[in-house]
């Protein structure tokens, strides 16, 4: 680890091809243009990763692995939720993870029985074993909460949801629990929610939160993963911004690659790589049909200059398709992330 030339703080090395260089502004050139990032260089925010959170610690060589949110199975989830004989359970979605030759499984929250509320133990064990006897690490989970409510007790119900599901996680085996950094309905965005607070407040107030539910991780071994979601997260800086100021080792980032909406995500995307514990992989740059398609060799090359290492958990969204099928679909994204890796 080096010293800041003007200020003397120690300045956390970058990884791999950068293991050498400082993280200050002509670095944040120099790796834009490795991962096709340049037109990122000229926003203020290239300077707002300069300083302060530490990118994780990796180590050099290990792989890439698959995974699938279960989210991609939303409508046929909740159909199973209100009629047991049709669609499909969380027991169904690992066993397709297995037959397509996936390595992990994130198992959202919202799909067990009695969410929020913890499932019983009896049904935890079960898919944990589930999971196991078909080759699958369950790689996260994750709850609905609003931290940029003005309402403290919307604020603290939230925190204690995350505290509940970080102990099912600890149960599981999932070493991350998703926490939103966004408004929830009946909200229609964040300054709704915070009742036109401003942002530096609302922003206090999502960090008090973080902080309160990472050192609850802390306890039982769970990070706590903050997404950005396209409401007070937009852009890379914000979400650096964010866990700067959370600034605990409990709490990285679940990078959702189609929730950063600026004119080039692929560098926001970039910023906040080597953050990451988490990913969701979207078939877009965007949450519309006609949003822009994610060029998975370009993500995956951005991916890999970052030094991330483990599960790229995909996740596929209705985006209001008539035909949508999660047994057509999630299996396309599939090969063409496992392509992709593979180059």
């Amino acid at each position: 680890m080096g010293l800041d030339q003007q200020s003397g703080v120690p300045v956390q090395p970058l990884i791999g091809d950068f293991m050498n260089e400082l993280y200050n502004r002509r670095d944040i050139l120099k790796y834009a243009a490795l991962v096709q990032a340049v037109s990122f260089a000229s926003r203020p925010e290239a300077q707002a990763v300069a300083a302060g959170f530490s990118p994780i610690k990796r180590v050099p060589g290990a792989r890439l692995k698959l995974a699938v949110n279960a989210f991609s199975f939303l409508e046929l989830l909740v159909e199973n939720g209100k009629d047991a004989s049709k669609g499909i359970d969380l027991f169904g979605v690992c066993d397709f993870c297995a037959t397509h030759g996936c390595d992990g499984v994130d198992l959202t929250g919202y799909f067990f029985p009695g969410y929020p509320k913890a499932p019983d133990d009896n049904y935890l064990f079960k898919l944990k074993r589930h999971a196991f006897d078909r080759g699958l690490a369950i790689t996260g989970t994750g709850v609905r909460n609003d931290f940029t409510a003005a309402d403290k007790a919307i604020r603290a119900e939230g925190v204690q949801r995350i505290k509940t599901w970080i102990e099912v996680a600890a149960k599981l085996g999932a070493p991350v629990v998703r926490a939103f950094a966004d408004s929830q309905p009946p909200h229609k965005n964040w300054h709704e929610a915070a009742g036109n607070a401003s942002r530096e407040t609302v922003e206090s107030w999502m960090a008090d939160s973080l902080i309160e539910c990472a050192e609850h991780g802390q306890k039982f071994g769970v990070i706590v993963a903050v997404q950005n979601h396209g409401d007070f997260i937009n852009t890379g800086e914000q979400h650096h911004s964010l866990l700067k100021k959370v600034d605990h080792e409990w709490c990285a980032a679940l990078v959702d690659t189609g929730k950063y909406l600026t004119d080039d995500p692929y560098a926001d995307i970039a910023i906040m790589a080597p953050y990451a514990v988490n990913w969701q992989i979207k078939e877009t740059l965007g949450s519309k049909v006609d949003s822009p398609r994610t060029d998975m060799k370009r993500l995956v090359g951005i991916i890999k200059d970052s030094g991330y290492c483990g599960y790229l958990p995909i996740e596929t969204l209705s985006m209001k398709r008539k035909n949508y099928d999660p047994f057509v679909e999630v299996p396309k994204m599939i090969a063409e992330l496992r392509e992709a890796i593979g180059k």
